[in-house]
């Protein structure tokens, strides 16, 4: 299969709730990129975090295998820093491969779940 997808990718919203109901990791609030890597090459993918009141962290770095997706919670991310809860930020996802992006958060502070889902700007 061919290439498909872009290079630079955009989140503007993201936000993760300190919260959480239901048990753990499955029902954790969390917000994902779901990267997914079409091409025959490994994607080197760096994410950069942006705020509104201080300065970007980042780059965040992971690898895509070729021919697979990667489902990259940011809960997850420790390495420059944790990204922090509760707190406004933006991220921009910068790969060396075309990939597609999309964004996905699960907010489970209260029993009923909320799930939203939304494909990544790109240019």
């Amino acid at each position: 299969m061919d290439s498909i997808g872009r290079r630079r990718w955009a989140i503007a919203e993201g936000w993760i709730p300190s919260q959480s109901t239901g048990p753990a990791p499955t029902m954790t609030s969390h917000e994902t990129a779901c990267l997914l890597n079409t091409g025959d090459r490994d994607a080197q993918v760096e994410v950069t975090l942006f705020f509104k009141d201080r300065e970007p962290v980042g780059p965040y770095r992971v690898t895509v295998p070729a021919r697979r997706t990667l489902h990259l919670r940011f809960n997850d991310l420790k390495d420059p820093a944790p990204v922090p809860r509760d707190t406004d930020y933006a991220s921009v996802i910068l790969s060396d491969v075309p990939i597609v992006v999309q964004h996905t958060r699960l907010d489970s502070r209260q029993a009923e779940n909320a799930l939203m889902t939304t494909i990544a700007f790109s240019e």
